[in-house]
């Protein structure tokens, strides 16, 4: 047999497989998009962000188009805006988010309009403004202007590929020659998203930049070949080598955009149409003093700023969504955001692998070893795990919005939690267990309700009682000495155990507790040790539910020929229940003891039980008992029997019958009820002669108005009870209270 200690290294070593099949799914990108989500609550958990350098975008948008007409325009609008940009607006650095590619040249145009418009964006380029065009590896299966296919695939700097083609970039035919102007900038992101993007690509001897770090460039005023990538850093350099600027690369060529701001932001991302800047631009030349002032005065707020124009509208196709936005926005916002995050400095920092696996391992063993502690203080530990589980999430937030470290959350809180439910579960397990074992010891020699009390609560059992309100139960087989010695003993059992095992598993299912047997006797209680307000209704509801139990065995034994005596399909029950005080405890020696109750109640269902027999019925109640049912519902018929004194009491108690359940009670059943109920009433009253003719009509139902035992029903008693009070009436003070002389 194992030591518990291996058994819990072994299940330790089971729960750890948990956390390891966490980190394999994180490797191969399996939790990417829950991660990605709970990156955007941190994001939109942290707010906007100000950064140290303005960015206004200028839209190609729904507005623009319907001035300017559908794309492509005439070039020459790009240079009309880009040079009132930099001399009125006195902008530092504009990047326009648009490959100019000669493929670009719809079939419908006006040839000439569009050949001029395309030499003066070029005239304009040539001389190097700090102006940068789009190029990109968008386009991954294209054809050169011979029309032979080129295949662009974006060069990894850790893998690069055997022939890397260059991106697809702004083309000017000018004579009989293409030109590239010299200011190009990639705009491509990893996989098409906006979290990661590319820095550079090395196609041979030529270093291609993304537009955000040919934007830096310009806005710090820096040549050509001051930025350099060494290992996993790209550096800007002043003049005189000094780095002005170190960025963090991903695989030496890669970075992860801090978004600063959503899209839709006034404060952080102002923004002009491309149609109303084209038209202040040509307002500067206007005639008109009030036109040339209102367009200087439209450009003054764009001075120091670098600009981006982009397409904004729709219909353009070039949308996504954003960790700050939740629907898609404009792409040209990755341009604004990632200059922002190498101006600023601001650089997303994330976990090595190595430190996510650790920290996956970690909070799982902390989280899951906190939930799986028993005990008494069970809930305390489980309490300590949730708030580690919680303290966890909410720092990854915290560390995220003060220092910009992204600390994973799907693997380790994914982790965590099915480890510790894993762990949970197969503790759960093991208790059931133990407690089945406890349950399977004692469950038979107790009630299977006390058995569960006792391993809840985790107290050994002790001698004592406490008062409780219940519904005592008793029940007896009617002549059971008469027909017990027709069967021989296998028998007897085999009878005894099937009746005995009905009325329990009848007992138990409405929420009764056994007590205990006395030969063919069952003594029962409803109301403890669980307390219950409807222990009454339940015990009546029990008590019928017997006795139609009992008639479909009688049915059953009747129809096994002669295996079984004619007695035993005549065999009857009679049942007393009675409501009120008792005392419901461990009753006994320190080492032999019964749960069992004790009082005058409980001696009252007995003598319930014996005197059920006077008047024929089957089951007894008190008024108590009674009425405490009908708080419950009305489902069961009860009717008047007698007010009595029982043997060893003075006081007397009224009692019922309690005929059945209404559902399952014939019209004539009823009919025999009412006409009982009408002769009682005339016999309290003296009547007699009223209360012979109502007994007599009732004792002639009687068949279906009870079931009689041994040919005795209320009716014939109180028929022979009335012949006697005429021949020799009662006392004047008489109050109807019949004395029994026997238990």
């Amino acid at each position: 047999m194992a030591k518990p200690k291996d058994r819990t290294l072994f299940r330790w070593l089971i729960l750890l497989l948990i956390p390891a099949l966490w980190c394999a799914a994180s490797y191969f990108g399996l939790t990417e998009f829950l991660e990605n989500k709970l990156l955007d609550w941190r994001f939109r958990a942290r707010g906007e962000l100000s950064a140290p350098i303005k960015v206004v975008y200028v839209d190609v948008d729904s507005e623009s188009i319907t001035d300017l007409g559908n794309q492509p325009w005439n070039r020459g609008y790009y240079a009309e805006v880009c040079r009132a940009l930099l001399t009125a607006g006195k902008v530092k650095a504009i990047g326009i988010d648009f490959v100019f590619s000669e493929k670009g040249q719809p079939e419908l145009v006006d040839t000439a309009r569009f050949s001029e418009g395309n030499r003066q964006l070029a005239k304009f380029l040539y001389d190097a403004p700090p102006v940068v065009v789009a190029a990109g590896y968008a386009a991954s299966e294209d054809r050169d202007i011979n029309g032979n296919p080129i295949v662009r695939v974006l060069p990894r700097v850790e893998n690069p590929p055997a022939n890397p083609q260059p991106p697809e970039l702004p083309e000017f035919r000018v004579g009989p020659t293409i030109w590239n102007p010299p200011n190009v900038g990639l705009i491509d992101t990893i996989n098409g998203g906006t979290r990661f993007v590319p820095l550079l690509v090395n196609v041979g001897e030529v270093t291609y930049f993304h537009m955000a770090v040919e934007l830096a460039r310009l806005y710090w005023g820096l040549p050509k070949g001051s930025v350099q990538a060494e290992g996993d850093r790209l550096l800007f350099r002043d003049d005189a080598g000094k780095a002005l600027a170190s960025v963090p690369l991903i695989h030496r060529q890669d970075v992860e955009v801090n978004w600063f701001s959503p899209w839709s932001s006034p404060e952080h991302n102002p923004r002009a149409s491309f149609a109303e800047v084209l038209q202040h631009a040509r307002d500067l030349g206007s005639s008109e003093n009030n036109e040339r002032d209102a367009a200087k005065r439209f450009f003054a707020p764009f001075a120091g700023a670098v600009v981006l124009i982009g397409p904004v509208d729709p219909l353009l196709q070039d949308i996504a969504a954003t960790p700050l936005d939740a629907r898609p926005v404009p792409k040209v916002g990755i341009h604004g955001n990632l200059l922002k995050t190498i101006v600023s400095g601001i650089y997303l920092h994330r976990v090595p692998f190595v430190g996510q696996v650790a920290i996956v391992f970690l909070l799982s063993v902390v989280v899951a070893g906190l939930a799986i502690g028993t005990g008494r203080r069970t809930v305390l530990w489980r309490s300590a795990a949730g708030a580690v589980f919680l303290v966890y999430a909410a720092g990854a937030f915290l560390v995220f919005a003060q220092w910009h470290w992204i600390w994973p959350m799907a693997a380790p809180l994914g982790a965590a939690l099915t480890t510790s439910f894993a762990g949970v579960t197969w503790q759960l397990a093991r208790e059931e267990k133990q407690k089945g074992r406890i349950k399977s010891m004692f469950g038979t020699y107790v009630s299977p309700e006390l058995v569960e009390q006792m391993v809840n609560s985790g107290e050994d059992p002790q001698l004592g009682g406490a008062e409780a309100d219940i519904t005592a139960y008793f029940s007896d087989i009617q002549d059971f000495s008469g027909f017990a010695e027709m069967l021989s003993p296998t028998q007897l059992v085999e009878l005894m155990n099937e009746y005995l095992t009905a009325c329990t598993d009848i007992i138990t299912a409405e929420g009764g507790t056994l007590d205990k047997y006395i030969g063919d006797a069952v003594v029962a209680m409803f109301g403890a040790p669980l307390a219950m307000e409807d222990h009454a209704y339940r015990a009546c509801i029990a008590s019928q539910k017997v006795q139609q139990r009992l008639f479909e065995l009688r049915q059953k034994w009747s129809q096994t020929g002669s295996r079984w005596p004619n007695a035993v399909s005549r065999m009857k029950t009679r049942i007393g229940l009675n409501s009120g005080a008792a005392v419901v405890g461990n009753m006994g020696s320190l080492t032999r003891f019964n749960y069992t109750m004790m009082g005058d109640s409980v001696n009252l269902a007995s003598r319930l039980e014996s005197g059920a027999k006077t008047y024929g019925v089957s089951t007894l109640v008190t008024e108590s008992t009674k009425a405490s049912c009908e708080r419950f519902g009305q489902e069961c018929v009860f009717r008047f029997i007698d007010r009595i004194v029982v043997k060893g009491r003075t006081k007397p108690v009224s009692i019922y019958e309690l005929v059945g359940l209404r559902t399952a009670l014939a019209p004539s059943v009823l009919d025999g009820v009412e006409e009982f109920s009408s002769g009682m009433e005339a016999y309290l009253r003296r009547d007699w002669d009223r209360a012979i003719a109502a007994f007599a009509k009732a004792n002639a139902l009687g068949a279906a108005a009870a079931d009689a035992l041994d040919g005795v029903n209320p009716s014939s008693v109180y028929l022979r009870r009335c012949e006697l009070m005429k021949q020799t009436p009662p006392p004047d003070d008489w109050n109807g209270v019949w004395v029994m002389q026997t238990k």
